[in-house]
Parts: structure tokens; sequence; C-alpha cells
């Protein structure tokens, strides 16, 4: 019977096509635009790391006092002197800190220009805990951290760039004019947002190209190429005196795995805190935060506004589509009362009414379906009018998105579908034979 009812609902969208054609746009156009808008929000506001957010946090400790902080909460990242004492306490299962470095990268062949090259200078654990995958190679070890060793792991995109795509681990490259020893090849990997990096980049950069030991970074004093905040007089000439500084451009991360562990740590934050006042470096009292990675992203407002305003006018916009096409249904289904009437005549149950006007209802959700795929492909393309070009460049026409379109399309026609059909399957036989 479905087979039936389906040649019927085609028959049925030929036999008035002004109708349908109206019913069939308004369906794709909203949906659509909900779509569009949707892919959006959904590269922005999606988990970047799902198997370990819950085990990942960043700890903050307040070293500006009550009169510098921002609004009562610490600062995003932490200034030298805490993150090494947080380093050494090793108070977690992992650790890493880190910070952005821009460099420029010598090819081998004499005649070619210096490339330029943006990573992180982080610490060993940093592969293991971010599950970083290895196209060759790997990271270092704790030992290469304590050895200040000039070790470094590139990007298969820079991999492609210098050595051709050959596997270069154990070749050397040169950065900012030293040498470094390639020990590992990454594969593609850039999560968004880049939730490991907030404090200096929107979570929307492009993937970076090298990764080296922080330890090697100081020694040879590479400035952040990321945010520096500092508060009140700055009066450091030299790069002890940066480090020594109250200037916050260090982010640091730790793995907990259990609440036990994160209970622990945070104690282990408070007294940190607590020592630091008792020394005399801190005249307030301890103010420290810890928050996984999704509450992280929700504290620095990842998900850009627009992309949520956006998504709620386009919702709305795909309601009035719905409830214009229910009147439109309504209207199709009722100028044929009087071939219901028979139908339920000659036996036709209620039931079966129902589903031959849902059908035909999917079958124009599925007409409409396929007009919203075809906007959604030229919209998506078009987003950048309305966002930044690194958001923009995130909505993607997936197989997902079209699956996702197609059933939304159909799904919601049919649910607007349930009111008409529902007229049509309490028309009374009676009066149609009656009156015709």
């Amino acid at each position: 019977m479905f087979v039936h009812y389906l040649t019927l609902g085609l028959r049925s969208l030929r036999r008035n096509p002004a109708l349908t054609t109206l019913m069939v746009m308004a369906i794709g156009f909203g949906v659509a635009a909900s779509m569009i808008t949707y892919s959006v929000f959904r590269a922005v506001s999606g988990n970047p790391i799902p198997d370990k957010s819950a085990q990942l946090f960043t700890p903050q400790i307040d070293s500006w006092g009550p009169q510098q902080n921002l609004k009562g909460e610490p600062a995003e990242a932490l200034d030298y002197t805490d993150a090494m004492a947080l380093t050494r306490a090793h108070a977690a299962k992992r650790q890493t800190v880190l910070y952005p470095v821009l460099l420029s990268v010598m090819p081998d062949g004499s005649h070619d220009m210096p490339l330029n090259a943006n990573g992180y200078a982080v610490t060993g654990d940093f592969f293991a805990m971010f599950e970083v995958p290895f196209r060759h190679g790997s990271g270092w070890s704790a030992q290469d951290d304590d050895a200040r060793a000039s070790d470094v792991v590139i990007s298969s995109q820079l991999n492609q760039k210098i050595f051709g795509g050959a596997n270069s681990v154990g070749r050397t490259i040169n950065l900012g004019g030293h040498d470094f020893r390639v020990v590992g090849i990454t594969s593609h990997w850039n999560p968004r947002p880049r939730f490991y990096d907030l404090f200096s980049t929107s979570g929307f950069a492009d993937e970076p190209d090298i990764y080296m030991v922080f330890n090697r970074a100081l020694d040879l004093h590479m400035r952040t190429g990321g945010r520096n905040s500092c508060r009140g007089s700055l009066t450091y000439t030299t790069w002890q005196g940066y480090l020594q500084s109250n200037c916050v451009w260090i982010t640091p991360w730790v793995e907990l795995d259990s609440p036990a562990e994160v209970a622990g740590y945070r104690s282990f934050l408070t007294h940190y805190a607590a020592n630091q006042q008792h020394a005399g470096r801190f005249n307030w009292a301890p103010n420290v935060r810890l928050r996984d990675v999704m509450q992280w992203l929700d504290q620095e407002h990842v998900v850009p506004p627009e992309s949520r305003i956006s998504l709620v006018v386009a919702l709305g916009f795909f309601l009035i589509c719905l409830v214009n096409t229910i009147g439109l249904l309504l209207a199709k289904f009722m100028r044929r009362a009087g071939e219901i009437g028979v139908r339920r005549a000659l036996g036709a149950t209620r039931g079966e009414i129902y589903m031959q006007y849902l059908v035909e209802a999917g079958t124009v959700g599925l007409a409409g379906g396929t007009l919203g795929l075809l906007l959604t492909a030229v919209g998506v393309s078009g987003v950048g009018i309305l966002f930044r070009p690194e958001i923009a460049k995130l909505a993607q026409l997936d197989f997902s998105l079209v699956g996702l379109t197609l059933v939304v399309a159909i799904a919601a026609t049919v649910l607007s579908a349930f009111y008409p059909a529902w007229r049509a399957a309490h028309v009374q036989p009676a009066w149609q034979l009656k009156s015709n």
C-alpha cells in the first residue's frame, strides 16, 4: 500500500503544479536557511576532543589581584613563575605548558627563500594528552624536556614543503637560525575549536607547522608569538626580567582521570596560591579555577554570537515556512473532499486516509529537501558574507549535512501535514455523496 500511496502522491504533485511549487519552495528555502547556519554553528560549537574532554583541565591562578584581574576571574594564562611551579610539582598524571612561537624555516636548497612557520613550544606530554596522530616518528620524552633537547615535531604539510613528503625523522631542520632534529611528523591534526590555545587564538586558526621543546625555546629567548598580557608598571629590560614579571603568556593543561583527582588538583592549586600569599608575593586570598575543555570553551565564549543569532533567525524563518505549508496542504487536501468521501463510502478507513496524505506530504518534503540541498550548497559557499573567513571556511556540505537536510525536510513536512490529514480523514462521506 505504501508504494500505491507514493504513486498517488506523485500524481497529486503534477495535478496542481502551482500549489506544489509553492510548497516545495517554502520547504526548500526554509530548510536551506536552517542548514546553512547550522553548518557553521555545528563547526564552531562541537566537542574538539570528545574522547578526553572531561579529563583535560586548564588551571588558572590569580597573580594580579582583585584590583587588576578580569572581574574576579583569574587571567586566562599563567606567568612564567607560576607555570614553572606547577610543572615542577608534577601534581597530575600528565601535564603540559605551551606558548605560540613564530619562526623562519630555511629550506635545504641554498637558493630557496625562507618560509614562515608557526607552532608551539610544548612539553613532551602534549602529544599523549591531546592524542596527536603521527605519520612518522613520535614526540619526545620527559628526559628530553629536562635535557632541553633540540627536538622538533613538524606537520605533514611542512614536511611536504621542506622534505618533499619523505620520512624526515632524524633529519635536521633550521628554525630561526638554529638546527633542530626532526623526531616526528604529524598527520593532519587541527581540532576545531583549538581548545588548548584560546588565549592567543580565536580557536579557528590554521594547522600549526611545528612543536618544539619548551625549555629549548626558553634557552633561545623565544618570545611568545601570541598574546602577552601584563599589569602595572613594566620595568624589565632583560629576558630574565621578563620571566620574573607578572606578564601572562603560558597556557597550562593537566590530565585528571577521576573526580577525586580533580578535587585533589583543585586543592593543590588553592594551597599553592595560599603559600604565595604567605610568602608575600600575593596580597589577596587564593583565587583559582580548574575547568575542563567544554567548560573552558564556554568560559571563553568561543561560539561567535552571530552564529547563534543567525541560527535562531533561520529557524524562525523555517517555522514560518512550515506554517504556510500547513495552510497550503490543507487547501490541497480539502479540494479533494469529494474523492475522500467516495473512498470512505467504499470502505477506506480513516487510518488509510491518514497514511495516503502523510505519504503525499512526504513526497512534497522530499522535493523540498532536494531543492534545499541545492540552495544549501550555494549558501555554504557564500557564508563568508556573514562570518569571519576562518569560521566561514569551516562550513562544509558533507554527507552528514546532506542526510540531515533531507531528513529534516521530510520530517518537518510530514509533521506539518498531520492537521490537514486529520481534517481530510474526518470528511463525512454522506455529506460529500449527497452534495455531489
